[in-house]
Order: C-alpha cells, then sequence, then structure tokens
C-alpha cells in the first residue's frame, strides 16, 4: 500500500469518481486540489469547502507544482498541460492505478473494444451464483475506490483503453482482451496499433490471459505463451459446436451449455459466454455456478435489447453500440423476416466505416442516417440511404414505411455525444419513441 502523506496532490476531472478520490485521499491525511475543465461539474456541490478548486480550465500551475497527478480517463495523456507536467517528473496515474496499489485479493480484468460490459457482468453473476462476495466496477458500475471499503473475495472490473493508460499496478489473476477493432481514432493520432497497445497492458502481469482465437490483435506483444487460454467461435479451448439445429458451449472438448438454454442470443454473445466462463475458470469459480448464472443472465440495457414489439414489428435497441465493430457484432448473422430498418449515427471518432459496408448489402435493408456524421454513414450505400438532421427525424419516417416482419434496429457505430448526454440517454429516447410511433 502507498504512502501520500505529505504529497502535493491534483486531481483533474470531478463527477463521482473524482469524488471518490478526493474521499480516497483525505482518508489518508492528504487534502488534494481538485482541477475540472468544466465551469459547473457534476458533484461539485458534494466537495469540502476546504478542498481548493480551479473550475473552466487547466491551471498549469498546480499541475507542474504537484508531486501526484490522478487524471480522469477523459483527459488525454497528450494534453499540453498533462504532457509538460509529465516532462516534468510529475507522476500521472488514474483511479484504476490507485486502487491496484491498494488491493490484496484477486482481480479479473476485461477489456476490448465491444462485449466488456456484457462479460464483465457475466463474471460477476458467476461469482454471485456461486455465493461469493464480489465487487463490479471501472469503467462501468461504481468507481474502483468506493469499494476499497467492502469485504470482497474477487473484483471484477471492465477497463478501458484510457483507464488502462495510466495503470502500472495491476496485477490481474486472469485478464482479456475480447476484441481490438477501431474505437476513439480521435484519441489515437497512431492509429489502431496506438489504441491495441494500450489495450494490451492489461496482460502486463497477469497471471492467465484469455486471448480470442479469431482476432490476432488480442495476442499479447510476445504473442501466446504458456499463461494464455483462448476461447472462438470454432477452434480454441473454449469453443462453439454445432449440432443439428443446437449450437453449444464446448470447453475443452466437453459439451457444457446448450444456447438454447441461455436468455443472451446472437453469436457475439454466445463468444462472451465463453470468454466469461474462461476468466470465471481461471480464478476457481464452480462451473455449475457459472453455467447457471449463463441460464438466467438477461444482458444490459441498450444492448440489443427489444424496446417495443407490435403489430409484428420489431423495434430493437443497441444504443450502446458506440463504435463499427459493435454495429458489426449485431449485424453479423441478423435474420428478419421483413425489412431491416437500421439507424446509424453520431458522433464517429475519426472512424473508418468501410468495414459496416458488407453488411449493407441485399435487397431488405433501408439505411437511416442522423447525427455529426449521418451524411459520411449514407456513403455506404446511398442508394438505400436516407439522412436527417435527429433520430427522432429519421424515426418517425421509419414509422411511415414499416410493415409485419420488419426489424427496427439502432446500432449507431457513433458516440451520442454529438446530440445526447451519453448512449444511455439516446437508447431512452429511442424506446420512448418506438412505444409512440410503434
Amino acid at each position: 500500500m502507498a504512502d501520500y502523506l505529505g504529497k502535493k496532490v491534483v486531481i483533474i476531472g470531478l463527477g463521482l469518481t473524482g469524488l471518490s478520490c478526493v474521499d480516497f485521499f483525505v482518508a489518508r491525511g492528504v487534502t488534494p486540489r481538485v482541477i475540472d475543465t468544466r465551469v459547473s461539474p457534476p458533484g461539485l456541490d458534494k466537495l469540502a469547502d476546504n478542498v481548493e478548486r480551479h473550475l473552466g480550465s487547466l491551471n498549469e500551475d498546480w499541475l507542474l507544482d504537484a508531486d501526484l497527478i490522478v487524471a480522469s480517463p477523459g483527459m488525454a495523456l497528450a494534453t499540453p498541460a498533462l504532457n509538460a507536467a509529465a516532462e516534468a517528473g510529475v507522476e500521472v496515474v488514474g483511479d484504476i492505478e490507485l486502487f491496484c496499489r491498494e488491493v490484496q485479493i484477486p482481480i479479473v480484468a476485461i477489456t476490448g473494444s465491444n462485449g466488456k460490459s456484457t462479460v464483465t457482468m457475466l463474471v460477476g453473476e458467476m461469482a454471485k451464483a456461486a455465493g461469493w462476495k464480489v465487487g463490479v466496477g471501472g469503467n462501468i458500475g461504481l468507481p474502483v475506490l468506493s469499494m476499497l471499503d467492502q469485504e470482497y473475495e474477487l473484483y471484477v472490473l471492465e477497463l478501458s483503453s484510457f483507464q488502462l493508460e495510466t495503470t502500472h499496478s495491476l496485477h490481474a489473476a486472469a485478464a482479456t482482451v475480447l476484441n481490438v477493432t477501431e474505437d476513439h481514432m480521435d484519441r489515437y493520432p497512431f492509429g489502431l496499433q496506438q489504441y491495441r497497445a494500450a489495450k494490451l497492458n492489461v496482460y502486463e502481469h497477469a497471471k492467465l490471459c484469455v486471448v480470442n482465437a479469431d482476432d490476432a490483435l488480442t495476442m499479447p506483444v510476445r504473442g501466446a505463451d504458456k499463461r494464455c487460454v483462448s476461447f472462438g467461435v470454432d477452434v480454441g479451448d473454449y469453443h462453439l459446436t454445432r449440432q443439428l439445429n443446437d449450437i453449444w458451449l464446448r470447453v475443452r472438448g466437453e459439451k457444457v451449455l446448450n444456447t438454447k438454454e441461455m436468455p443472451l442470443t446472437g453469436r457475439h454473445n454466445y463468444t462472451n459466454a465463453l470468454a466469461a466462463l474462461a476468466l470465471a475458470d481461471a480464478v476457481g469459480i464452480p462451473q455449475s455456478s457459472s453455467l447457471q448464472a449463463l441460464t438466467h443472465f438477461t444482458g444490459l440495457a441498450h444492448r440489443y435489447q427489444t424496446a417495443w414489439q407490435h403489430n409484428g414489428v420489431q423495434w430493437i435497441n443497441d444504443s450502446k453500440a458506440t463504435n463499427v465493430g459493435s454495429t458489426e457484432a449485431a449485424l453479423n448473422g441478423i435474420q428478419v423476416e421483413g425489412m431491416l430498418h437500421l439507424l446509424l449515427g453520431g458522433d464517429g471518432k475519426s472512424a473508418d466505416f468501410s468495414p459496416l459496408a458488407p453488411y449493407l448489402q441485399g435487397d431488405n435493408i433501408r439505411i437511416y442516417c442522423f447525427g455529426r456524421d449521418g451524411g459520411e454513414l449514407a456513403q455506404l450505400r446511398p442508394e438505400v440511404s436516407s439522412t436527417f438532421e435527429t433520430m427522432e427525424q429519421a424515426m418517425r419516417d421509419i414509422s411511415k414505411h414499416v410493415t409485419a416482419g420488419d426489424l427496427v434496429l439502432l446500432s449507431p457505430a457513433c458516440a451520442s455525444l454529438d446530440q445526447f448526454r451519453n448512449f444511455e440517454h439516446r437508447g431512452d429516447v429511442f424506446s420512448a419513441l418506438a412505444k409512440e410511433l410503434g
């Protein structure tokens, strides 16, 4: 456990995570300073009066005077003021690093471009089914520092590439990079390999690595080694096998669960289940408990969720598809009796949308594009695309054309912040409109 007494600490970014960092240091006898580039950040009313704060911009003097900077994941390390402090010898970390320095119990660490929230929640449910006391957090749920005071037997953490950039003391009992596809290219000017390198940090001191046999980019930098266990569609220690009309989860040659017993559907969810099973097995969760959890887990809100069904038309909310790979996963193998009405749009974060093109072919698809990058998305297949300023305008147009057997899918391949508070807000608006229009 680290000793911070006498250290000059600056926290960048308030909100729930920032407040948890303030509480962490105050409990250790240190009163930090707080910076937030927003004039009125969330959580400001909960900040103690004796904590100095600088709002509306970065305070470069504070940063250069600090011994330790705890930066929000939303603050790029390449930001000039932060970079200058780092070059001057100031240590820059995130809340995950602070957490890892304190923790003695096993951690399951999960990252990837897509599916990480589902797998994180699944491993948490598997541990609960076994009667374990488990803390689930990180990039979802609770800020990690607020979990330190609980009596847990296991932590299951979802970690973003941004969080992993400032984490060096993670020694995961089991770690996975589920997949690597283009995301946050606006934050990684050197492209996919720079983004991948941040993700691969999760393996650095891991006892066991769960890799995707279908995605070479998930392999450790030095290649697969004896720490590695694999999952995949057709190959891997954990894979799928088809028998007549049934698809089974198979572990090291043995069929363990018919996917018909799982509420989750779709090939991407079956491989998520395999990854979760591999992680759970790695930390000793009884497999019977893990399989039981798989038969009860209904999935996450805003992840390929039926929002409304009426008159033979299904409206699916996949607002959590904030990047191209996630939308690919939703479209891969989708079966529609009638017409697929696909909603795409938002802030593409400088991504290359071209990998979506093969999924947009055929006579039974219509594409409705909206938001900041709607025009660019419409160019993927202009002859069946319409462009709108807002998602609501697009949905009102869709409602005039749907008939029984059709499927309306919001799987936007983009972030939501150009027009919504977050992807949850976008999904809620979609679901409300689906009920009104459907």
